[in-house]
């Protein structure tokens, strides 16, 4: 593991196991679980059921008691593609790595499956379910080291692979820049989708810069053009056009979606998609 991954996997951990204390215990609660009733703490009970409300009235801990609790599927499914090979601040497979490992850790402290999936034009790796950081780290040492060069963006095989081999509903964190088109709408049949967009703000307000030589990150191609205002013009209207598109997708299949920049911190971006403070 390279000293930049040890370092963004230190913070992140840090971020996940340390800073969410008090009501915020994970960056997503198991919606499996049927409240009951209250009863007064026991030694040995999970600190983390206990309600505070209750307690401070009291004077004395309470618990909450649940009906069959049910353990979540927690799955990061990172759609890697050439276009990811990109970025001013940092490229964007920094940011999905950072991403995944946010979504790992939260699944490990909240004793949640946790499953970890690279995709591009097929299902390239799927780890087994894990409820241990050693298991979250040896898939985020994969999607950090995955070669981009020359994987295409056509996700459409990929996602059809990863719908049919995840048997178990799931909450399924889908990771990439999303500037290919793709339909979620099957995997949105069966488990909740959150879709989270990275891009570079160049990406979407790209600045004239004059004559350039361009290589595809895809196929390898090569061609020196000018980047002048004409060409700026008409590359944002088509950004608009795929956005608009895009969005149309995920609001029609009432998948839930946020955008983080190369420039953002991932982890703040998250909490606030979950109504959380930190």
């Amino acid at each position: 593991m390279n000293k930049r991954l040890k370092t963004l996997l230190i913070k992140t951990k840090r971020q996940v196991f340390s800073e969410m204390v008090g009501n915020n215990p994970s960056l997503f609660h198991g919606e499996g679980y049927d409240f009951s009733e209250l009863r007064e703490y026991r030694i040995g009970d999970d600190i983390r059921k206990i309600d505070w409300t209750i307690t401070a009235k009291l004077q004395k801990p309470y618990v909450k008691l649940f009906h069959e609790e049910r353990e979540l599927s927690i799955v990061a499914a990172c759609m890697m593609g050439g276009s990811l090979f990109f970025g001013t601040k940092r490229i964007k497979q920094e940011v999905v790595t950072e991403v995944a490992a946010i979504v790992g850790y939260s699944a490990v402290k909240n004793s949640d499956l946790f499953t970890g999936a690279v995709v591009s034009e097929k299902v390239e790796n799927i780890e087994r379910p894990t409820k241990r950081i050693f298991g979250v780290n040896r898939f985020i040492e994969k999607v950090d080291s995955f070669n981009l060069l020359g994987k295409q963006t056509d996700y459409q095989d990929g996602l059809q692979q990863l719908f049919s081999r995840i048997k178990r509903r799931s909450l399924i964190f889908l990771i990439g820049d999303f500037l290919a088109p793709v339909d979620i709408s099957l995997l949105s049949r069966k488990h909740e989708v959150i879709a989270v967009i990275v891009r570079d703000r160049f990406e979407e307000q790209p600045l004239p810069l004059g004559d350039v030589h361009l290589v595809d990150p895809e196929t390898g191609a090569t061609i020196n053009t000018n980047f002048g205002k004409g060409s700026v013009a008409k590359y944002k209207k088509l950004i608009i056009e795929n956005e608009q598109a895009l969005y149309r997708h995920l609001n029609k299949h009432r998948i839930r979606f946020i955008k983080i920049y190369t420039d953002e911190d991932p982890f703040g971006k998250l909490v606030k998609l979950f109504g959380k403070g930190v």
